[in-house]
């Protein structure tokens, strides 16, 4: 009896201390913000199955509000995976099933530096020389590609998601067959690997 008397007060004091808390006006702010946001997802159609891309706004947002514009604007219907190197990447969204590079936007600033690494499955913007070349075209790395981070001396390749489902879609897309087709003289399919369209998912 001793000991629980003895409790009782701290107790009480306790839970006058969590009510006076509870009713602060920094605890109801923070009780009153909305829930983190899921984080945006992308299906890409293809003619050898479908695979889906979740977008990270967070280390990337420049990045993926131009991907998406892509999206919505219908860009990527039609398009092709023009470039397949095996255990290395997959790389589309620039040219139409005639080997004709679509019109895009200005590039986008790079972002390699968001602490996203260039691994297995990940998703980058594909760019030229210029470091902030990168518009509508995307690849997917088939394996861990440490060489596309961004080092002490130079840029790196900006990723910009993650694939969530079908990667056994996107590992076949890397074992086709590829060679000399349309404009370029290697690593593309040698027979087409269609992108249907991509289309964000509610």
């Amino acid at each position: 009896m001793h000991i629980t008397g003895l409790f009782r007060p701290v107790l009480l004091s306790a839970l006058l201390i969590s009510a006076a808390l509870l009713g602060s006006p920094a605890v109801l702010a923070q009780s009153a913000q909305p829930p983190a946001q899921a984080a945006p997802r992308v299906r890409v159609e293809t003619t050898r199955g479908n695979f889906v891309i979740e977008l990270d706004t967070q280390r990337a947002p420049l990045t993926v509000a131009s991907f998406l514009e892509y999206v919505k604007a219908g860009h990527y219907t039609d398009t092709i995976f023009h470039r397949v190197i095996g255990n290395f990447v997959v790389q589309g969204g620039g040219f139409d099933v005639k080997y004709v590079e679509k019109p895009t936007r200005a590039g986008t600033p790079n972002e390699s530096g968001n602490g996203l690494s260039n691994r297995r499955g990940s998703v980058g913007l594909a760019r030229t020389g210029d470091p902030h070349s990168g518009t509508a075209q995307f690849y997917v790395n088939l394996t861990d590609n440490a060489a596309l981070d961004p080092q002490p001396s130079r840029w790196g390749y900006a990723v910009f998601g993650r694939i969530v489902e079908g990667m056994t879609v996107v590992d076949d897309i890397g074992a086709v067959a590829t060679g000399s087709a349309g404009t370029f003289e290697r690593d593309a399919p040698l027979q087409p690997v269609l992108i249907k369209r991509v289309e964000v998912l509610k």
